[in-house]
């Protein structure tokens, strides 16, 4: 009976020390582990499944890739010049989870500095250098020299006076309703500050200017101000009409401060300006403008923006080509902006980029800190220190 007893014993434990463990795949399933029986005739006991990842986990980490590096970028009005821009950088800069630009349809200039201050999912803007003076001495905002910079200057945007064919100066629009585009617009701000220096009293409408083309027509509204880069399409599009036309604004000491003088011509908007003609304007620039986030305290924000501006200058090459937009050509990513602070990471590729040229001896951060000492309030005269200091540090080398 005791032999009996243990050889019951052995042949239960021989059947499970040869047991094996075979983990069986399935297409989209977590691993089941399956135990098999290797005596004769067991069948295999199946343990309990691996449960698969909730669809809610997996959608959080797939969230999380696409935000790591995605930048937004406020551009302006379909009809303006601000958008095009702004959508070529979402082209060229794009490189899937590792970098993607969201081209915002925004209100424009002034409501584009305002956005990068207030709206969040707001990184970069495009605007023109002189709004931060309304955001300085209008709206009186603390410290906005600091918390909005720029990264470089872009394209002119040209002013447009585009009126009726009873017009035929700009004292004849006095008392007469002119439409400066939506309020936040570039013709809303540069415009009202052109015709207050002009002391011109107009009644003043705020309507997005593809209608008031049409308001036009039915005499409604005697001008539109436009403030865009040349050529734009809200004006290449128009079919000519009898009478109506650009009018001209010579250049004087009142505009000096952010202001050149320009020209639209024939080759800008043939339909309107006829061959050999041209009409004198002033231009205000444009900048890509950001928000100053701090390294430390804001390093989502601050990380991302610094690799938004890496990726531009890698390819800002690649923007002087077709497709992008032709003033991509006529862009110094290194100029600047009187008036204005340039992001300090930005400046820091610009300094290294400079010394790596000029075959700078000098350490190109200190430079700028000693030019900025000598200038504080200068920054036109800090730039040029600098660049003195980089070129003296060529010739001792």
């Amino acid at each position: 009976m005791r032999a009996l007893l243990i050889g019951a014993g052995a042949l239960f434990t021989g059947l499970f020390s040869s047991q094996v463990v075979i983990a069986q795949e399935r297409p989209g399933a977590a691993v089941a582990p399956i135990v098999v029986a290797q005596a004769q005739g067991k069948a295999p006991r199946r343990a309990l499944p691996i449960p698969p990842k909730p669809v809610a986990q997996d959608e959080a980490e797939r969230a999380a890739v696409i935000n790591n590096w995605t930048v937004g970028l406020a551009g302006g009005l379909l009809e303006g010049t601000f958008i095009r821009y702004a959508a070529d950088l979402g082209r060229a800069l794009d490189d899937g989870d590792n970098m993607r630009v969201l081209p915002i349809v925004s209100y424009g200039a002034v409501g584009n500095v305002s956005d990068l201050i207030y709206l969040k999912g707001v990184d970069f803007s495009i605007t023109y250098a002189d709004v931060l003076d309304h955001f300085k001495n209008v709206l009186k905002i603390p410290g906005i020299e600091k918390r909005v910079n720029y990264v470089m200057p872009m394209f002119q945007g040209e002013l447009h006076i585009y009126v009726r064919p009873e017009i035929n100066s700009l004292q004849d629009l006095v008392g007469k309703k002119v439409n400066f585009n939506t309020v936040g617009s570039a013709a809303n701000y540069t415009g009202g500050i052109v015709f207050d220096r002009l002391g011109l009293q107009v009644e003043r409408l705020f309507v997005n200017n593809a209608i008031a083309l049409e308001q036009m027509k039915k005499g409604e509204v005697a001008a539109i101000i436009h403030v865009v880069g040349k050529p734009n399409s809200l004006f290449t599009a128009i079919k000519p009409e009898p009478g109506y036309k650009f009018l001209p604004l010579e250049f004087s000491e009142k505009f000096e401060d952010y202001y050149v003088p320009a020209e639209l011509t024939n080759a800008d908007y043939p339909n309107l300006i006829p061959k050999g003609e041209s009409v004198q304007t002033i231009s205000v620039t444009a900048l890509l403008a950001v928000f100053n986030w701090n390294a430390n305290t804001n390093n989502d924000r601050y990380r991302r923006s610094v690799r938004f501006i890496e990726y531009l200058f890698e390819r800002f090459d690649k923007l002087r080509q077709p497709p992008y937009q032709p003033k991509w050509k006529e862009m110094n990513i290194a100029g600047t902006i009187p008036g204005w602070t340039r992001y300090p990471p930005a400046q820091e590729l610009i300094d290294k980029a400079t010394a790596k040229a000029t075959g700078s001896l000098v350490d190109p951060s200190l430079a700028r800190t000693q030019a900025a000492r000598a200038a504080p309030l200068d920054p036109a005269e800090q730039d040029r220190l600098f660049r003195q200091f980089l070129e003296w540090s060529k010739q001792k080398r």
